[in-house]
């Protein structure tokens, strides 16, 4: 697929340069995602939406190994047309499912991604699923995740979404029970940053829980306060998108292609 140079800010909110812009940053944060090893092959499924109302967003095409998405093959989709999964490129249909109704349900949500990486999807899959504030990482995610403990199969209906939707509400991390991690953001490198640290978090969590010992969890004072610090933290995600771009340009250069 060419790269979309038509598209006008009065339809999608974005102009020119900064849907080009949204194409690589997604694209960087595909192939840094397949370096970390926290994909699934050709599952999984990231997206950034172009329109103020999010109904347009771009997505990974199916059947693409994270590894090799170039800017150019990001699908551009529009939550409103009915007839998507009838395209010659038609998406997967669990993405589908999930972005396209988050996006439409969620205009806020400029990036969602959606991964089931190692540690995370350890953690979604014990009975406490919870995040507790035993370090900085964790600390991160105090009041800011949303639970869903109701796994029912694959997602491939409209309805799924819809319940996605309402489950994360205005929370940025969605621990999905039995399944993976959901992270929706106002920005891709947000996104790509929280779900980053999200996984560094479970995999302390989960090592803490490997040794046997009791956790020392901090009060909730300390912990609301590390998660604010987090949040006021200034231009982290983007610095450490930038950077990840920077070596991408040097070993990777066809990632903006």
């Amino acid at each position: 697929m060419a790269v979309v140079t038509s598209l006008r800010s009065r339809d999608y909110g974005l102009d020119d340069q900064e849907v080009r812009q949204a194409r690589v940053d997604l694209a960087a944060a595909f192939r840094w995602i397949a370096r970390l090893n926290m994909h699934e092959g050709i599952a999984n499924h990231f997206s950034a939406a172009v329109s103020a109302d999010g109904t347009k967003f771009l997505m990974n095409p199916r059947n693409r190994h994270f590894s090799q998405v170039r800017a150019s093959e990001l699908l551009l989709l529009d939550t409103n047309d009915p007839k998507t999964m009838e395209r010659p490129d038609a998406p997967d249909p669990t993405a589908w499912c999930i972005h396209g109704r988050i996006h439409a349900n969620l205009p806020k949500a400029r990036c969602i991604m959606h991964l089931h990486p190692k540690y995370s999807t350890a953690l979604a899959a014990l009975e406490d699923n919870n995040m507790y504030p035993i370090d900085q990482n964790t600390m991160r995610y105090y009041g800011r995740m949303a639970f869903d403990n109701d796994y029912a199969g694959m997602a491939l209906s409209e309805d799924e979404g819809d319940r996605l939707s309402l489950a994360i509400g205005d929370k940025p991390v969605l621990m999905m029970a039995n399944h993976g991690v959901l992270i929706a953001s106002s920005s891709i490198g947000l996104a790509f940053d929280e779900m980053y640290y999200f996984e560094r978090a479970a995999e302390t969590l989960m090592t803490a829980y490997a040794t046997g010992k009791k956790l020392r969890v901090v009060s909730d004072n300390i912990a609301k306060l590390t998660a604010s610090q987090w949040t006021d933290y200034p231009s982290m995600a983007d610095d450490h998108l930038n950077e990840i771009k920077a070596i991408l340009d040097k070993e990777e250069p066809e990632y903006r292609s």
